[in-house]
């Protein structure tokens, strides 16, 4: 017995490649599973073709002497090339973005944490935005760190190990109780 499954457009998260030095090829597999929209920057559009990813939309002002032909320009228009990749993507209806970056910061990224379902990947960590009643199941000694800081913050199913790193105590849900409108929350992928 065979099961078919139906990818609609603007189903699954969008991709959005802006770095991939040391990032795991399996991972990278994973989240190109499902065929997903695929947005580039110009730094690492060559890098990309090479390990024969179709690419969609290129980040840029000016289209490069890439091999595939079929590829969009989505200009800057001065923006950062991440910001005018997630403005765009947030017009053409996409509800989710998976982003794949060498060097991450919020500044800028504020509303789109608000906006889409963005998952940030850098450095061997999975940056997500979580609200006040989060709670997901977690194994033991699993490590995650707190990158903004939660106001009149609880928790349950974690301990503390130092500065915002914290491990889950034993197998089963952690939950977070703060008054922020979210925080952004780090989990290692090690």
């Amino acid at each position: 017995m065979s099961s078919h499954h139906i990818v609609r457009e603007k189903q699954e998260p969008a991709l959005l490649i802006a770095g991939l030095n040391n990032f795991s090829d399996e991972l990278l597999g994973q989240l190109l599973e499902w065929s997903p929209t695929v947005v580039v920057t110009s730094d690492t559009a060559e890098q990309v073709q090479t390990y024969g990813i179709k690419i969609d939309w290129l980040i840029a002002d000016e289209m490069m002497g890439l091999q595939q032909s079929d590829i969009k320009l989505m200009p800057a228009g001065g923006d950062e090339p991440i910001i005018a990749a997630l403005k765009y993507l947030v017009g053409e209806g996409y509800h989710a973005v998976n982003l794949i970056t060498d060097n991450f910061t919020a500044s800028g990224l504020e509303r789109y944490f608000e906006q889409l379902d963005l998952v940030v990947f850098c450095g061997g960590k999975k940056i997500i935005a979580v609200h006040p009643g989060f709670s997901k199941w977690k194994p033991a000694g699993d490590r995650m760190e707190f990158l903004t800081q939660p106001n009149n913050f609880l928790y349950t199913g974690l301990s503390p190990v130092e500065g915002n790193i914290y491990k889950t105590t034993h197998d089963g849900f952690i939950s977070l109780q703060f008054t922020n409108p979210y925080m952004l929350l780090a989990e290692y992928l090690d």
